[in-house]
């Protein structure tokens, strides 16, 4: 009686650890060279001002209960990718500042490399690996083309570490044909899974305040439908 009542207690305790924080989010934005400056730019101050946004601290603050962890990297060609702000939980106003202010002031990590979103979202997946403990553990990843460069998403999603995660799309229009199609048969991935448009570089702080606020919230948007998996495009 007493062990069952020990080994209770200690599943009990285990369920109140992992409520703490409900969402593991990491964001990845685009630096591939078909980016300029003018455009990471409207990217950076963008994200900043999403997530300093009143629906979106809304959503953190006051939404259910639990934290929500961020951390935001860049990402480019096979081993271009930079980690510009670590996993911090935000349980407090001061909290998003302090995300906002290292995010407003990002500079840069590359210019001149391809478009290698596999290995994007491979970075991203090891990033998840060691966050809080979450209910929930989201990639946002967001960028305006395809994969050209390493392996691609889906081989990704089969060698690293996806149990349990959630990949979104932000797709932003204005480069080749055909990238909102790419991202919906090969970047969207797991549960509840949805891809969003800007239209243009300078719609990327409309649609990624958009984005933050489901992605918090948890909304589900109609039913899911998981597109069924394509070979890899080559590139």
């Amino acid at each position: 009686m007493v062990r069952a009542a020990a080994i209770g207690a200690a599943l009990l305790l285990a369920g109140a650890a992992q409520a703490e924080c409900r969402l593991a989010l990491a964001l990845a934005l685009d630096v591939s060279s078909s980016v300029n400056q003018h455009e990471y730019d409207l990217q950076r101050r963008g994200l900043a001002a999403a997530l300093d946004s009143a629906d979106v601290r809304h959503a953190i603050l006051n939404g259910a209960s639990g934290d929500v962890a961020l951390a935001v990297y860049e990402w480019s060609g096979r081993t271009q990718q930079k980690l510009h702000l670590d996993w911090l939980r935000l349980r407090s106003a001061a909290d998003i500042d302090r995300a906002v202010v290292t995010l407003a002031g990002m500079t840069r990590s590359y210019d001149e490399f391809p478009t290698a979103l596999g290995h994007g979202v491979a970075y991203g997946a090891l990033l998840l690996d060691r966050a809080p403990a979450c209910t929930r553990r989201v990639i946002d990843v967001s960028g305006d083309g395809m994969n050209n460069h390493g392996y691609g998403p889906r081989t990704a999603y089969r060698h690293f570490p996806m149990e349990g995660v959630t990949v979104n799309g932000l797709v932003i229009t204005g480069g080749p044909d055909g990238v909102l199609e790419y991202y919906d048969r090969h970047v969207k991935y797991g549960k509840s899974a949805f891809v969003e448009v800007a239209n243009g570089f300078r719609e990327f702080e409309e649609a990624m305040t958009r984005k933050l606020h489901r992605e918090i919230s948890d909304l589900l948007l109609g039913a899911p439908h998981p597109a069924p998996p394509l070979p890899e495009p080559r590139g």
